[in-house]
């Protein structure tokens, strides 16, 4: 098949690149590379640099002739999403919308659709929460997500174009970027690296569902098979507090650093944690990666990404 990624030269996206590939299909990338990165970027892959809100759309879903659409690309930064509601709505449900209807157009069989599980739920009322539990999107970019998973179920009644939305937990693992807010791990693991002193949030008791990437890809890969429109956590189950997490990377990098707390971060959410029982019981898909595991790999792969 041919499949387009958008966001293929940022994080997740790439991952999932080289996973297509890997399986003998075509990928199309769709990046503006404003926090993607050229280097992720897979060889065997035709590369667009492109925004997923341009006219310029419409012409490269006519030419290339996409089979299935993997979105990924969005503006991702939570405290963004509130600072400036509007362009996170412009990039994530304007930029989404201009995707569907090409894909209605130019008869796109399936689109794979990179949600959120941690912040659609919300505070949880059970721990950890499968896809019924109520959505309470708390921030903007919670609400885009939930609006565009809203609009995909449109999209399959009024024009048959199928669908899986995939909530991914909190994701880590290679490539990851150490800036902004979204990856603690890629924080702590480059800023002890590098000899500085990361400081943790709060106390360190709030926890979060770390799942590594490569189990992403399987479960993207086990959904782009399944036939009916659906919604699948991916996740772990597992919790993980912050002082936990600070522990393992301070290990692996051999860092020995102290623990050092700031002041906690307003609003932030205290527990996520998702389960993937339905993935497993519908897509055979079940976490393969430990959090110790995925983070001696990940601290692995930014020290070898400094000697280059």
């Amino acid at each position: 098949m041919k499949i387009m990624v958008t966001g293929g030269a940022g994080f997740i996206g790439s991952h999932l690149v080289d996973g297509f590939l890997n399986k003998g299909h075509e990928v199309i990338i769709v990046d503006n590379l404003i926090s993607g990165q050229m280097k992720n970027i897979n060889k065997k892959a035709k590369f667009f640099l492109m925004d997923i809100r341009a006219k310029e759309i419409d012409t490269l879903f006519a030419m290339e002739k996409i089979d299935i659409l993997c979105h990924h690309a969005a503006q991702m930064d939570v405290r963004k999403s509130v600072a400036d509601p509007l362009f996170d709505a412009d990039v994530n449900v304007a930029g989404t919308l201009n995707l569907l209807q090409n894909c209605v157009k130019h008869k796109v069989k399936k689109v794979l659709f990179a949600s959120t599980g941690g912040a659609i739920y919300g505070e949880q009322d059970v721990h950890p929460c499968d896809e019924t539990h109520p959505t309470r999107p708390l921030s903007p970019y919670g609400i885009t997500k939930f609006t565009v998973e809203k609009y995909l179920f449109f999209y399959a009644v009024q024009y048959g174009l199928k669908h899986a939305i995939m909530r991914y937990a909190n994701i880590y693992g290679p490539r990851q970027s150490p800036h902004g807010e979204a990856g603690v791990v890629a924080i702590f693991t480059s800023r002890l690296l590098d000899g500085q002193q990361p400081v943790i949030n709060g106390d360190g008791t709030q926890t979060r569902d770390y799942t590594f990437v490569g189990d992403v890809v399987e479960a993207n890969l086990a959904a782009l098979e399944y036939p009916e429109n659906d919604i699948f956590n991916v996740g772990t189950g597992i919790e993980t507090d912050v002082n936990q997490l600070f522990a393992y990377i301070n290990k692996h990098t051999g860092a020995n650093a102290q623990v050092k707390h700031g002041p906690a971060k307003a609003g932030e959410q205290q527990r996520s944690v998702i389960t993937a029982a339905k993935a497993e019981r519908l897509l055979n898909f079940k976490p393969q990666i430990s959090v110790e595991k995925g983070l001696a790999l990940t601290v692995e792969f930014f020290k070898a990404d400094r000697k280059q």
